[in-house]
């Protein structure tokens, strides 16, 4: 059955306002090196008029694969939500010029802001961001548009946004409405901690609405509360179909019924590790679409981190289909 888009991603609508700051800078303005911080509303002010070189460009975790995803030549949408702001109306329009389709309007009348990430960068490239999640953290089942959902292939869910019970119901209703028209539905656990706060939640979501999980190493072993990953996987493999396990610059594990295959990766020094497993993601989800072998959609999800590594910010400067051609994974006709 022939479906509108590939892919549908719902996550977290974040402007990345990139700048640069030397270590004084940083000091000054008491921002710890290297990390990413959640910050709060008047804070988000002072950091952002701080700027000197402002970059703005379009990220959040999920949208960030389905960028990648683009470049690949797939269909795809975004549910997020943003203010009618100009930080927001920038965000929707960005998307919509990239290829990807941005079905939610901004809301009028939402007292808070449009996300934004102030990420300053060092002189030794190290990235300090500092995250306000405004309006994209209100996610709920209001914003889910079920005829949206159902003309999804492939529904991909960043777990960031089950935080809130709001995020829970609006998973629950998307991933209902994708597999009643006979897409898959499947989630990034996206944060250890993420996962620790709501580890009884996620797991009933994993059990009862998904087909495919992509974690990393200590997200799986938090999920499980174990210090033994085949413990994890075997527990999971028990309750959903397709598993992923990334593990830095280890071999990625994946599982699908039956069968369990890794993937070498090519150890690489990160220019700047961003992105990394948002374009592993993006990788992964075009060999689940395009119905390729398991051992595929795990070398085609590492080519796409190794690319995303090797230069500045977390969305692809190469188009992954020009990529993965040169390296034999698929053909391009013409």
């Amino acid at each position: 059955m022939s479906k509108t888009y590939d892919v549908v991603g719902i996550g977290n609508a974040v402007v990345d306002v990139i700048s640069h700051g030397d270590d004084s800078f940083l000091d000054n303005m008491g921002i710890t090196k290297g990390i990413m911080q959640l910050i709060e509303r008047e804070r988000a002010e002072v950091l952002y008029a701080a700027m000197s070189d402002r970059v703005q460009t379009p990220g959040g975790s999920v949208a960030n694969t389905l960028a990648g995803l683009g470049t690949l030549g797939l269909s795809t949408a975004f549910v997020g939500r943003v203010k009618d702001d100009a930080l927001g109306r920038f965000y929707a329009d960005s998307m919509v010029a990239e290829g990807t389709d941005f079905p939610n309007p901004p809301v009028n009348g939402e007292h808070l802001p449009t996300s934004r990430s102030m990420i300053f960068v060092s002189p030794d490239g190290e990235r300090s961001m500092n995250t306000y999640l405004g309006v994209s953290s209100e996610l709920s089942e209001e914003d889910v548009d079920p005829s949206v959902m159902g003309a999804a292939k492939l529904l991909f869910l960043e777990g960031y946004l089950f935080d809130k019970d709001k995020g829970k119901s609006a998973f629950l209703a998307a991933a209902a409405a994708c597999r009643a028209a006979g897409g898959q539905a499947g989630i990034t656990l996206s944060d250890p901690f993420c996962v620790d706060r709501h580890r009884d939640g996620f797991r009933a979501l994993i059990e009862d609405e998904m087909d495919f999980v992509i974690g990393n190493e200590a997200e799986w072993l938090s999920l499980y509360e174990t210090h033994d990953l085949d413990v994890a996987l075997r527990e999971a493999a028990m309750v959903c179909p397709t598993l992923v396990c990334t593990r830095s610059g280890e071999a990625v594990i994946l599982r699908r019924d039956d069968e369990q295959v890794e993937v070498p990766v090519e150890k690489i020094t990160p220019v700047d590790a961003t992105g990394a497993g948002d374009q592993f993601a993006a990788g992964f989800l075009y060999g689940l679409a395009t119905e390729q072998s398991l051992e595929m959609a795990g070398r085609m999800g590492v080519l796409a981190a190794a690319e995303v590594i090797r230069h500045i910010g977390p969305r692809p400067h190469r188009p992954l289909r020009q990529l993965f051609a040169e390296e034999g994974l698929i053909q391009i006709e013409g």
